[in-house]
């Protein structure tokens, strides 16, 4: 890897595995799951709240902050670590994502992708090169080369296309990033649900040589089963001594079912995002403090947590201040639904170190089909 990163594996169980990232802002441990920072902010929360928590790196978001408040802004201002106020490390995705989900008039050619901001409307060309500097700008510890994500379902025919397209923009990248002691650079393996177009990927970015591989285009409209038979042979394509990283997943099942098969790190805006519609994750399950069965309900959301939502008030205030729109609603949610993924990453390392996966993962599905929770 990149001088001044490296990865060790501790443990494996079965295709699971443990280890640690180290970088020079810290050591990040595996399996992992990074809270999203979208523009620079953990919605809902302070940086030292999400520390708390027990994250040891963020992603950020090149699309977002490139339109604001622009990646030349946040470097001259000392770069996104020390703009938002988090010392620890940041790993920033290309921007390819949400060209496609978000950028308007999308035209896409061999050069990169021409768009037209969701904000402003205003026009933007992102390049695997532009990409590339955008990152640079903002410091990020880990950075992803530049690729283009079709949703699923898709023939054939258009996965391959956009897959090798992807795999000549990986080049592009990795020759934009150059040599950055202390920063690493992962490519992403595209190909849809194509064992054979996953093969051909992951051949093509290993011949390349990257410091980490990530598995993209999946958690895009394909279905957990889908999903999971993808990463039953996937991440076996990809070199053992990198970390492999799942972009975009997902629910507390798809992340278990993720290391599983191999998976060393996730991301997804689930936790956030349901923490600021009044759902809270927990190990029962799902529960939705907009129903009126929590009104005068004194427990707490959920028995033996040491969350700040669940050490210090009731279901019934939490129900109160979410149905009153009250922002401390979303802020202990949100640090509730980021502290249970962490203890359930912590859970899932332990059990690997100590070759308990299995009941481990018995132990997870059968607590959320026991129980009141109920369905949303």
């Amino acid at each position: 890897m990149a001088t001044g990163i490296s990865f060790s594996v501790a443990a494996t169980d079965g295709a699971a595995r443990t280890g640690v990232i180290s970088t020079p802002r810290g050591e990040i441990r595996t399996p992992a799951f990074m809270p999203v920072g979208t523009a620079g902010t953990v919605k809902a929360m302070l940086p030292e709240s999400v520390a708390a928590t027990g994250a040891d790196i963020l992603l950020g978001n090149t699309y977002h902050l490139m339109l604001r408040p622009s990646a030349e802004r946040v470097a001259a201002l000392g770069g996104l670590h020390r703009f938002m106020n988090w010392e620890k490390p940041i790993l920033t995705d290309s921007g390819g994502f949400q060209v496609m989900s978000l950028g308007a008039l999308r035209k896409l050619t061999e050069e990169g992708v021409r768009f037209s901001s969701h904000i402003d409307g205003s026009k933007h060309m992102l390049t695997p090169e532009r990409s590339m500097e955008i990152q640079k700008l903002l410091g990020s510890d880990i950075v992803m080369c530049f690729d283009e994500c079709p949703a699923l379902p898709a023939d054939e025919a258009t996965v391959a296309k956009s897959m090798r397209l992807s795999m000549r923009w990986a080049q592009r990248s990795r020759d934009a990033f150059g040599d950055r002691p202390g920063h690493a650079l992962f490519g992403i393996m595209q190909g849809g649900v194509t064992r054979e177009l996953r093969e051909e990927s992951a051949e093509a970015l290993k011949a390349i040589g990257f410091d980490g591989y990530a598995i993209g285009g999946l958690a895009v409209g394909e279905g957990q089963e889908a999903m999971f038979s993808v990463l039953d042979y996937a991440p076996g394509f990809l070199p053992e001594d990198r970390p492999r990283y799942l972009m975009g997943v997902g629910k507390p099942d798809d992340i278990v079912g993720a290391v599983e098969r191999g998976i060393d790190m996730m991301d997804c805006v689930l936790p956030s995002r349901s923490g600021r519609t009044g759902q809270a994750w927990t190990a029962r399950g799902q529960v939705n403090l907009r129903n009126a069965r929590h009104k005068d309900d004194p427990r707490p959301l959920e028995e033996g947590c040491l969350c700040p939502a669940c050490r210090s008030y009731s279901r019934a205030y939490l129900h109160h201040v979410v149905k009153a729109d009250e922002i401390i609603g979303s802020m202990l949610l949100t640090w509730h639904n980021l502290h249970y993924y962490q203890v359930l990453m912590e859970g899932l390392r332990e059990a690997i170190a100590g070759g308990r996966l299995a009941a481990f993962v018995s132990g997870f599905h059968a607590g959320r089909a026991d129980g009141d929770v109920e369905p949303l």
